[in-house]
C-alpha cells in the first residue's frame, strides 16, 4: 500500500471510529486530522466534499465489514437457529470484551442525519437493506419461502440493532443474547 493510500485509510478508519463513538454531528475534521495524524490539507485531498463524504465512504466500509462478518458467521451451520444463534451470540460477545466496542456500526449515523442529509440517510437505508437481504438470503437456503424470509430479514435486522443499543446501555451482551434465546420461537414453523 502507498503513502497516499495508507494516509485515507488512516483518515477513513478513525472517522469510522469517531462516527460510531460520537456521531456524525459530534466529530469534526480537526479532530479527524489530529487522530489520524494524516497532514492538515489529506482530507480534502482524499476527500473533496469534506465531511459528508468521509462519512459516506465510513457508511460504505462499515456496511462491507458487517457483510463480511456476517456471511462468515452464518455459513456452515445445519439450520436456520443455529446459524443465527450463532450469529447474534457472536455480536453479543463485542459488548463483554475489555475494550468494549466503539459503538453501532451505524446506527448512531443512521438515527443522526435520516431527517437533515438524504444522502447520508440513504447510504444508512442501503447498508440495512443489504444486511436484511442477507439475511433473507440465508433464510431462503433453509428452505423458509422468500416473502416470508424478507420479513423475517427485517425483523432480524431490527432485534440486532435494537440489541446492540440494549447491550451499549447495559455494559454487556446480555441483552443480545436474551434476543438469541428467541431465534428458535421466531424461526421454529419454518424448519
Amino acid at each position: 500500500m502507498d503513502k497516499k493510500e495508507s494516509t485515507r485509510n488512516s483518515i477513513l478508519g478513525t472517522a469510522s471510529r469517531l462516527f460510531q463513538c460520537q456521531g456524525y454531528h459530534g466529530t469534526g475534521l480537526k479532530q479527524i486530522i489530529e487522530e489520524s495524524g494524516a497532514p492538515k490539507g489529506s482530507i480534502y485531498y482524499h476527500f473533496p466534499d469534506g465531511k459528508e463524504e468521509i462519512a459516506f465512504e465510513a457508511i460504505q466500509l462499515m456496511k462491507q465489514h458487517v457483510l463480511q462478518a456476517a456471511r462468515m458467521d452464518l455459513n456452515g451451520k445445519a439450520t436456520a437457529v443455529e446459524a443465527f444463534g450463532y450469529h447474534i451470540e457472536k455480536v453479543s460477545f463485542l459488548f463483554d470484551s475489555e475494550q468494549k466496542t466503539t459503538g453501532l456500526p451505524i446506527g448512531l449515523i443512521a438515527s443522526e442525519t435520516a431527517e437533515t442529509n438524504p444522502k447520508l440517510r440513504e447510504a444508512c437505508n442501503s447498508a440495512f437493506a443489504n444486511w436484511q437481504s442477507l439475511y433473507a438470503e440465508v433464510l431462503v437456503g433453509f428452505g423458509f419461502n422468500e416473502n416470508k424470509a424478507a420479513d423475517l430479514g427485517v425483523t432480524i435486522n431490527a432485534l440486532i440493532e435494537g440489541g446492540c443499543i440494549l447491550s451499549m446501555t447495559n455494559g454487556s451482551g446480555e441483552p443480545l443474547r436474551s434476543i438469541a434465546k428467541q431465534i428458535p420461537f421466531l424461526l421454529m414453523n419454518e424448519e
